[in-house]
């Protein structure tokens, strides 16, 4: 099993979904967990709460990973509180309206594009001086299997996505010679609140689970399996890849 132990994370969009799997499956394997979110503390505390039954550190963290002072406060109070942060992950996402570019609103554009690839920016520039000063550090993209065929009618997503793995391939060049790697996590549908909206709005399905029978393997994809995947490239396991980006989706593109 991997061991994170004295190791410390931070994800972004950490409160719920995807990111709330990959801040537990970081806290079983041993790792102090700051959780960022953007506007349920509820849920976020909640899981604090679970992280420190496990016998690890958890702190919450609200901002909205669009506005860099947000991130800058956050950056600091994280750091502050933890001494350093040798796991980044940038999770934190929202969808696009699914609109032709001629029919999107380009303040969605600004507000999609900002939060996926100027958040995972913001975050990064701001924790990686003090990463590179240990004997490790790790930024994981969560990216999204859309990067694999840039659909119609998801311009947002589709350009805050591929923008954000452009920054990861960049990083990754850069930051290697100083400990850190850097790799993305691109998953297909997961059964989230984001994916099930999604399918009710695209497909008018209101249980998700009805698509476990034409879906790889005969499931849809669960938050875990995101996690899991986060888990071997953050872990020893993983201590000689960077620059990858690995599709959790099945094989179904």
């Amino acid at each position: 099993m991997t061991d994170l132990s004295g190791r410390t994370a931070l994800v972004t969009g950490g409160g719920r979904g995807i990111g709330a799997a990959i801040v537990r499956g970081l806290a079983a394997a041993g790792a102090d967990v700051a959780i960022n979110y953007a506007r349920n503390a509820e849920a976020a505390d909640a899981l604090a709460e679970e992280v420190r039954a496990l016998g690890r550190r958890a702190e919450t963290y609200q901002a909205d990973v669009s506005s860099q002072e947000q991130c800058e406060a956050m950056a600091e109070s994280a750091l502050s509180d933890f001494g350093s942060i040798g796991i980044l992950v940038n999770n934190a996402g929202i969808a696009s309206r699914g609109n032709t570019v001629v029919d999107t609103d380009p303040a969605e554009m600004r507000r999609v594009v900002e939060t996926h690839a100027f958040g995972s920016f913001y975050m990064s520039q701001l924790l990686l001086p003090k990463m590179r000063d240990l004997d490790r550090g790790d930024i994981i993209m969560i990216s999204s299997g859309a990067t694999a065929g840039l659909s119609g009618r998801g311009a947002p997503y589709n350009m805050g996505k591929t923008a954000l793995e452009a920054l990861a391939f960049t990083l990754a060049k850069e930051e290697r010679a100083n400990g850190v790697r850097v790799n993305i996590v691109a998953p297909g549908l997961v059964e989230t609140e984001m994916g099930k909206r999604l399918v009710r709005a695209t497909r008018g399905i209101e249980d998700l689970r009805e698509l476990d029978a034409t879906s790889p393997f005969g499931r849809v994809c669960q938050p875990e399996d995101i996690a899991n995947a986060v888990l071997y490239l953050v872990g020893p396991e993983g201590s000689y890849v960077t620059h990858q980006r690995i599709y959790v989706n099945g094989g179904g593109f």
